[in-house]
């Protein structure tokens, strides 16, 4: 989950895939080292399989986009003026919100931007909202009016939407993709969905991300955590230390891969200091994800 409260229009891009590829290998790899962690071209073996299906599931074999690394300071502003200012080396902002001319002006004051995105859950007010069929949409999502969870096992029904949105992610210049809501089988989602499905559509996800070139974050799904490390360049993680889970998202950091975390109700002192050790970048923020924030 995270908070939203406006919605600006945005339109999606279809780029060949031929073309990106091409485009994003000749990205410098040092403009990404400038920026905290490179951009490089590097072959990816697949993980260990664990015995859930792996149709459309594994890494790209080869791709350069950005691999941030463990530590990067971040700011996350979902609502409100976007606030260029705050000293933060990665950004976290909505893809359809935010305006190329956002992105490229973070990015020209050295800042890497990660893209937000509704990933597992549909949004009413969204403008391709009407793509969805009905046979994909679920239960309502408690306590986020005009959100209801999808059926993550219609891909062929759900690849094309969430392509369209990475693709107007990678056009308004982002480095990577945040993919929201990647935990239905978690949750009361309408759909008899299991953790296999989960593991299914969240490496899809992450695939879907690298064949353009991006970065991709795993949301939340702590409990598969030590699954999808391997397929994802960072976490981002809302409440862990209230819930008593930020132990299960270390795997990243040990693999040398940012974790990317805020606090709603706990003060900064009672998380803080297990964040450090943890080698968390951590934030307290409010709900509504403003520009607001305090750093541990």
């Amino acid at each position: 989950m995270r908070a939203r409260w406006w919605v600006v229009g945005g339109a999606a891009l279809v780029v060949v895939l031929a073309a990106g590829i091409a485009f994003f290998s000749l990205r410098s790899a040092s403009e990404g080292d400038a920026r905290g962690g490179g951009s490089s071209t590097v072959d990816v073996p697949p993980p260990p399989g664990d015995g859930s299906p792996s149709v459309d599931a594994s890494p790209a074999a080869a791709g350069t986009w950005w691999r941030p690394k463990a530590g990067l300071t971040w700011q996350w502003q979902l609502s409100g003026k976007l606030d260029r200012s705050v000293d933060a080396q990665v950004y976290d902002i909505d893809g359809q919100d935010s305006s190329a001319a956002d992105v490229a002006a973070l990015k020209a004051a050295g800042r890497r931007v990660i893209c937000y995105v509704n990933a597992g859950a549909f949004e009413d007010w969204r403008p391709d909202a009407k793509r969805f069929p009905k046979a994909v949409l679920g239960k309502d999502l408690d306590g986020w009016p005009g959100e209801r969870w999808l059926d993550i096992r219609q891909w062929a029904k759900l690849e094309p939407i969430l392509a369209a949105r990475f693709d107007t992610c990678r056009a308004k210049g982002f480095d990577a993709v945040e993919p929201d809501n990647v935990d239905g089988y978690a949750n009361e989602s309408g759909f008899p969905l299991t953790a296999a499905d989960q593991l299914t559509f969240n490496r899809r996800l992450a695939a879907l991300a690298h064949r353009r070139g991006l970065a991709v974050g795993l949301k939340n799904d702590v409990e598969q955590a030590a699954q999808l490390e391997p397929y994802f360049d960072f976490a981002v993680n809302e409440e862990c230390a209230q819930y008593d889970e930020c132990g299960k998202l270390a795997v990243f950091v040990k693999a040398g891969k940012p974790v990317f975390h805020v606090e709603y109700e706990q003060e900064s002192g009672g998380f803080c200091p297990e964040s450090r050790r943890l080698g968390f970048s951590s934030l307290r923020k409010k709900p509504e994800l403003d520009a607001w924030r305090e750093v541990c």
